[in-house]
């Protein structure tokens, strides 16, 4: 073989070797979770206004080299038990995590339309969720509670009979005060008050600030414990009013309408949080944010 065509064969079967590898590496992902590895990054759904689980860090610097989307917020410009979860599942899956924030309503609805891969947003596993999105093993249980305000006349759960209580949109406590929540009936331990009406908004939290700055449409506000524990913390005059009323089993969600099979995602997402539960991680992150550790189901 001469020395022009030995060149030419070698250059022959370089470019061949380049182009399959090429045409390798463009091969569409054969599920959601391949889908994240290949792009390097976990896209989280989470509420921006549900301290301490979640909120915006307001001193945060967004990294140069962050592989989020520019409509994405990084880990850097978000804080909370829920966001310290959500990256600790993105290195456990080696990508790197990035936040959206749509409406609670929206995210509860599911169809997501791939636009983020799952939430982590302290969402409680009910059985009509359950129809249009896949659950995790819970990671953490939080007591709902009623909370008032500090120099309010109620002193039990039964003075806001006929009263207004103000709920987040499309969340469980929306559905307690209207007498519909779907949960077990173990976790259940006190029914609304008789004749109760709830007053949606948003979230939460905004019911929290509405009465704080003197909002006369509800008398008091149905949310997390730990939201009302961060509430005081924060130094809003509120209080809780009563003891738990129901015990909420918090867990990762995913769209079961997204457009790649979503069941690799599932199991590789409980292994880690069953060894986060294990290793101590979670008990530790709850700690941390709430002084307490809510790795276990609540006592009434």
């Amino acid at each position: 073989m001469s020395k022009t065509l030995r060149i030419t064969s070698l250059l022959l079967a370089t470019v061949f070797l380049l182009t399959a590898c090429g045409s390798q590496a463009q091969q569409p992902p054969s599920d959601l979770l391949a889908q994240i590895k290949q792009r390097g990054t976990l896209v989280v759904s989470t509420d921006p206004n549900y301290a301490p689980q979640s909120s915006l860090n307001t001193s945060g610097k967004r990294p140069a080299n962050t592989k989020c989307a520019s409509d994405q917020l990084t880990s850097a410009e978000m804080q909370g038990f829920d966001v310290d979860v959500a990256v600790e599942l993105g290195k456990r899956l080696g990508v790197e995590t990035c936040f959206a924030t749509p409406d609670w309503d929206v995210i509860t609805a599911g169809n997501w339309a791939d636009k983020w891969d799952i939430s982590v947003g302290s969402m409680t596993i009910t059985p009509e969720r359950q129809q249009i999105l896949d659950f995790t093993e819970p990671y953490y249980f939080t007591p709902a509670v009623v909370a008032v305000l500090k120099d309010s006349s109620f002193q039990t759960l039964d003075d806001l009979a006929g009263k207004t209580i103000c709920a987040g949109t499309s969340t469980t406590y929306e559905s307690w005060i209207n007498g519909n929540l779907d949960l077990p009936s173990e976790n259940i331990y006190v029914k609304a008050p008789a004749g109760a009406v709830v007053f949606s908004l948003p979230t939460d939290q905004e019911c929290a600030q509405g009465l704080v700055s003197g909002r006369k449409d509800f008398d008091a506000y149905s949310t997390s414990g730990t939201v009302v524990d961060a509430n005081v913390a924060a130094g809003l005059p509120v209080r809780k009013l009563g003891k738990t009323v129901f015990a909420e089993n918090l867990a990762v969600a995913i769209d079961k309408k997204h457009s790649l099979p979503t069941a690799t995602l599932l199991a590789e997402l409980n292994k880690d949080i069953v060894a986060m539960h294990s290793d101590g991680t979670l008990s530790n992150l709850s700690q941390k944010w709430f002084q307490a550790d809510l790795t276990q189901a609540p006592n009434k």
